[in-house]
């Protein structure tokens, strides 16, 4: 394989180590963010003037530098910038004589994920995907209060029992075939499917629990609150961006290539649409009871887990479950990261995670208090927002393909949803305000939150760029 197809992650990992030194050789610290930035945007440049490579089957190559790939790398590439943007003040802040190890995790964490969308071989997939979690159970911890410790030690704890879990199916599956690359696996469960269903059976079931812990789905959904509420805020909204993207891209990878067949569709795909029925309930009817707003945004994480999932239910050989995943994706992390990126500049200011403290921000931050607003109604799926379209895509593939019981889940989910999503809208624009102060953001987490909350009305507005690129990445 040519090294030169990873010149993207290779440049994020230099850039970890540049900052690192450049902290130990100069007193100047704001220079790290700057390195950051330019490394990250230097990454995403190389990134969008190599052209995909056709994956050959014969090969034996462990990563595939496809189209599906490459949406990835903009998309994970492109949402740790606008976190390093946001997190610039935070982490000054926050991250006293720490600050260059916060931004080398942090592209350590978002190589890995970029590596890990692209893993085609097991034990590169399983690599990639610790490499990822050590940093981020670092980042999580990172505040090195009380709740912020609790926080890392349990994701670490939870993350080690999934991760067995994970390495167990693919025992079970390589035990099976005698190989670890995808497509050859793929090519064996099929001759040993007929002779002996059982042992792939509790492979896919065990598969599915091991990044179930990822996708933050039912029942393994227990870690979510209690990390995005200790974790730092920035931490937390890449946690809900980035990871979960990486997380449904490499169960998109392994299910489609690994286990895509029709026989194998028909078993994994009713387990992801029970998955997704109960995981976006539960998401959602505890999140209308909660009063902390990071809190309530790990459950609204929960819930948009459940209709992701959706997508990954519809079992059909052309795919369109997947590029309908893809599409929801992309309107989801802008919206989130909008709304998270506001959330750090008011609880900063404010002093206070409480949905109370978000009272009256629209007097106090038009901009602010906007552009959380948008993210609020895009969430919910209100047009003309991108999560509006997103959701209709999933959904309408699902009808489509005669999952209509669990269409009226998510529908009955999203009217639920409301509640709370539109209570934060109401909170922002008709509590009253104990401060009349104007809440103060830096310039840098201004960009980073328009271009966020633009690319989540440009999405709903005009979807087709965004419908040609998730569709096109898989050659639909």
């Amino acid at each position: 394989m040519n090294i030169l197809l990873l010149l993207p992650e290779l440049t994020l990992v230099v850039t970890a180590l540049v900052v690192l030194l450049a902290d130990l050789v100069t007193k100047e610290k704001r220079a790290l963010p700057v390195l950051t930035v330019i490394g990250l945007l230097a990454a995403l440049l190389f990134a969008f003037s190599m052209a995909p490579v056709q994956p050959d089957p014969g090969a034996g190559v462990p990563l595939s530098i496809d189209g599906f790939t490459k949406l990835f790398r903009y998309l994970l590439i492109f949402s740790t910038l606008l976190v390093v943007l946001a997190s610039h003040d935070y982490a000054t802040h926050h991250f006293r004589g720490a600050v260059s190890e916060y931004y080398a995790l942090m592209l350590i964490a978002c190589a890995s994920m970029v590596v890990l969308t692209a893993a085609t071989e097991l034990i590169t997939l399983y690599v990639a995907l610790e490499t990822s979690g050590i940093a981020l159970y670092a980042l999580s911890g990172f505040l090195r209060n009380r709740q912020s410790s609790e926080a890392g030690i349990k994701y670490l704890v939870l993350g080690g029992v999934s991760s067995a879990l994970l390495l167990y199916g693919m025992v079970i599956f390589f035990g099976i075939t005698g190989t670890t690359y995808l497509p050859d696996i793929s090519q064996a469960v099929q001759d040993t499917f007929q002779v002996n269903a059982l042992p792939i059976l509790l492979g896919i079931v065990l598969l599915v629990a091991g990044f179930g812990f990822k996708l933050a789905s039912f029942p393994f959904q227990m870690w979510v609150p209690d990390v995005y509420q200790g974790a730092p805020t920035p931490v937390t909204a890449f946690l809900s961006v980035v990871s979960k993207a990486a997380g449904f891209a490499v169960v998109l990878r392994t299910f489609y290539v690994m286990l895509g067949a029709q026989f194998a569709f028909e078993h994994w795909s009713y387990i992801f649409a029970c998955l997704a029925a109960l995981t976006m309930t539960l998401g959602n009817v505890v999140a209308l009871q909660q009063r902390n707003i990071k809190r309530m945004m790990a459950y609204s994480s929960i819930a948009q887990a459940g209709y992701l999932m959706v997508g990954l239910a519809v079992a059909t050989p052309s795919l369109v479950g997947m590029g309908s995943v893809l599409l929801f994706l992309v309107g989801y992390a802008f919206s989130n990261l909008a709304a998270f990126i506001a959330i750090i500049a008011i609880t900063e200011s404010t002093g206070t995670d409480n949905i109370s403290g978000f009272a009256g921000v629209a007097r106090r931050s038009p901009f602010l208090a906007g552009c959380l607003a948008l993210a609020m109604l895009s969430l919910t799926g209100i047009p003309p927002t991108a999560g509006f379209f997103a959701k209709l895509m999933v959904f309408g593939f699902a009808l489509q393909y005669g999952l209509f019981w669990l269409v009226l889940v998510g529908v009955i989910n999203s009217v639920i949803s409301a509640f709370y999503y539109i209570g934060i809208v109401k909170v922002l624009y008709l509590g009253a305000a104990p401060d009349q102060a104007e809440i103060q953001a830096g310039p840098t987490l201004r960009v980073a939150l328009g271009v966020a909350a633009i690319l989540t009305l440009v999405i709903g507005v005009w979807p087709d760029v965004a419908l040609n690129a998730a569709f096109g990445a898989i050659g639909l």
